[in-house]
């Protein structure tokens, strides 16, 4: 009904309105025609037209992408700056109050909701300081200010959360690494302890953060549709929520298919870079 843009009687529809937007979707056709047909468009970077907005999802999804991975990239960057140190001092002043204090921080991001915290920070911005960020989308070649005033308090509240989990991963790993019999070879070796800290233990211990940071960077990509609601942030989520309300199945299938072709490429990358950290890992 809501595609044919007419309601009948009792909420009923006219076979020959239906049997025309059957032919016009391509639905009166064999399953494994139009299955063929869509996998030949795909390759050809066609991702079919929307069914609401009817404009191809492409040329909509393309810009709202590049909201949606900028967000994310920049929740990721502040995460990793903020957790890595954090992991390493707590790790390094095991058993002290600072130790404690960073450990309380950190169960408490992991605990918090991130829509939670989405909400609590657009209160506290608009009963608190008056103040909320501009509404719509910047690029950020073209006003680098406002792009920073829209995206900067969404992007915080993504990077909290996935900067508690990556600072207890850190921390994990390099106790595990400081207990190593060439920790102590370092240490005999007269290297001060921020150079067997930063350059044996550090290094050694990246491997499993950099594999949990590229795991939460692929769940920022998810993550990032009800923040960018909370703040209306004009990128993938919006649209995908828009979808969901019209059932635009052609939308959601865009989405998803795009969410993970880029999860399977950041796994691919997260892979070749431990040959960069770890020479000892090499791929034949």
């Amino acid at each position: 009904m809501i595609l044919t843009g007419e309601e009948g009687e009792g909420g009923r529809v006219d076979i020959e309105d239906l049997e025309r937007l059957r032919s016009e979707l391509g639905l009166d056709r064999p399953i494994y025609v139009q299955y063929g047909e869509w996998v030949f468009n795909l390759l050809k970077g066609d991702l079919g037209t929307s069914i609401w907005y009817r404009i191809p999802v492409m040329d909509e999804l393309k810009d709202r992408f590049i909201v949606s991975m900028e967000l994310a990239v920049m929740a990721i960057l502040m995460a990793f700056v903020a957790a890595v140190p954090l992991g390493v001092i707590s790790a390094v002043k095991q058993d002290t109050k600072g130790d404690y204090a960073s450990r309380i921080f950190v169960l408490i991001g992991i605990a918090m909701p991130t829509f939670w915290v989405g909400i609590l920070t657009v209160y506290a911005l608009a009963y608190i300081f008056n103040w909320l960020p501009p509404l719509g989308y910047a690029k950020v070649w073209e006003d680098p200010l406002t792009n920073l005033q829209q995206l900067i308090f969404p992007a915080l509240v993504l990077a909290f959360h996935d900067l508690a989990f990556t600072a207890r991963v850190t921390r994990s790993s390099m106790l595990e690494v400081m207990r190593e019999d060439y920790m102590r070879t370092a240490r005999s070796k007269g290297l001060s302890e921020w150079v067997v800290t930063g350059r044996h233990a550090l290094r050694n211990a990246l491997l499993p953060v950099i594999t949990v940071s590229g795991y939460q960077f692929g769940r920022l990509l998810g993550g990032v549709i009800i923040i960018e609601v909370i703040f209306v942030v004009p990128g993938v989520g919006s649209f995908l929520i828009d979808a969901i309300v019209h059932r635009d199945y052609v939308v959601l299938q865009a989405v998803v298919l795009l969410t993970a072709a880029v999860v399977l490429v950041l796994n691919l990358v997260i892979d070749l870079f431990y040959a960069v950290l770890d020479p000892r890992i090499r791929y034949g």
